[in-house]
């Protein structure tokens, strides 16, 4: 990938992150999740937005409320991409199918588990 595209990315994701702190998607303004629109269930998704403007303001309980994945999965992917950095010479993590597949298990899990009606403390 070119490094202009590399910068261009990351710009936008630091644009995205700005208007994430400045606006909250509580109050909406924001895309609303069209598996949701559709089908009325929570998708593994859903609830990211309000989660990642939560941490953005250190209230982590609160994003935890919102998407509890996400919230669990960023320290995860920090230690994937610190071991790609620590070893860049070894085949990263993201490219072997056992890492790729407990990904996709945990998510598919996590989006049937907060559907379920017992567990309405899930997220939303």
């Amino acid at each position: 990938m070119p490094r202009w595209a590399v910068g261009l990315a990351g710009a936008g994701v630091l644009l995205y992150l700005v208007h994430l702190y400045l606006h909250d998607p509580e109050h909406g303004g924001f895309l609303s999740c069209p598996f949701r629109l559709l089908t009325g269930l929570l998708c593994p998704g859903c609830g990211s937005q309000r989660a990642v403007h939560d941490l953005l303001h250190l209230r982590l309980e609160d994003a935890f409320r919102h998407n509890g994945l996400l919230v669990a999965s960023i320290p995860l992917l920090g230690v994937q991409w610190c071991h790609s950095l620590a070893f860049p010479y070894v085949k990263p993590l993201t490219a072997r199918n056992w890492v790729v597949m407990s990904w996709a298990v945990l998510a598919i899990g996590w989006g049937i588990l907060r559907n379920l009606p017992f567990a309405g403390h899930l997220g939303h």
